[in-house]
């Protein structure tokens, strides 16, 4: 006969069955899209949230159907370098994302009263929070879900690696040795969660910081290398993505998703 099973073991059994149930539902809610790519990186102030909004931003002028997800609870401002000042709507209990340059976006930022004001939350209500988006945003069909993570190797990017199902990872780094170091940190850790990183882009490249970690950093670990970005004075014009206004920048992120694309064809 059975033994029956102490209370301990059944709130062990009951947190297992909703975690496989909440994970099935999300895969359900974005079982309409294609592809779905993580930017990220271990170290802050890389330009991930740049890289992963002008990325998404080049991939609907290829006209293709984007979605760009921020899931920086602490620090969204994927908002503010898309333009999106469009909240989102309600439909059915679900969040309707509004959509900017072809690409649709879903982040906390839409979520404060003030966007001055800091959210200080402990590692289970920001796991609650993107969980939250990820069951109840209607993306509907899409070719590319961009999703521009939060630096660091714990809660918040694991939460969105376990549960998200993403393809695939492009990693950012500068071409300082600390960046490079945090950057091959991170590369590490998605490697042991058996995700696969497509590849890696060197920002803020040129003559102020210097060239060559990324390229350096994709030889080490036998990846592709994606290209640079340069740091480059346009960036300063925050009115609209950099793509959108500078031909020499919307070029290097064509180089990129030119690089992308084959990779993803691979899987």
């Amino acid at each position: 006969m059975a033994r029956e099973m102490n209370p301990q073991e059944q709130a062990r059994l009951d947190n297992i069955k909703r975690s496989w149930q909440q994970k099935r539902d999300i895969s359900e809610k974005l079982s309409l899209i294609k592809w779905k790519i993580g930017v990220y990186s271990g170290k802050g102030g890389v330009g991930k949230t740049t890289v992963s909004v002008n990325l998404a931003v080049t991939l609907a002028q290829r006209g293709y159907k984007v979605g760009l997800m921020d899931t920086d609870i602490d620090c969204p401002n994927a908002n503010r370098v898309l333009g999106a000042t469009e909240k989102p709507t309600f439909e059915d209990g679900m969040i309707v994302p509004p959509e900017k340059y072809g690409v649709k976006l879903v982040s906390m930022a839409f979520f404060q009263e003030n966007e001055e004001e800091a959210i200080i939350w402990r590692g289970p209500m920001v796991h609650n929070a993107i969980n939250q988006f990820l069951q109840t945003t209607a993306w509907g069909e899409l070719d590319y879900l961009v999703v521009d993570l939060p630096p660091g190797t714990s809660d918040a990017p694991l939460t969105v690696m376990q549960v998200l199902n993403l393809d695939g990872f492009v990693v950012v780094t500068t071409p300082q040795a600390l960046a490079k170091l945090d950057a091959k940190r991170s590369i590490n850790m998605i490697r042991k969660l058996n995700i696969k990183v497509l590849g890696v882009v060197e920002n803020y490249s040129g003559d102020i910081f210097g060239t060559g970690a990324g390229l350096e950093l994709a030889t080490e670990l036998d990846l592709p290398f994606m290209g640079s970005l340069e740091l480059r004075a346009e960036y300063k014009d925050l009115s609209k993505p950099s793509v959108i206004t500078s031909p020499i920048i919307a070029a290097e992120y064509e180089n990129i998703v030119s690089a992308l694309e084959p990779t993803l064809a691979g899987i």
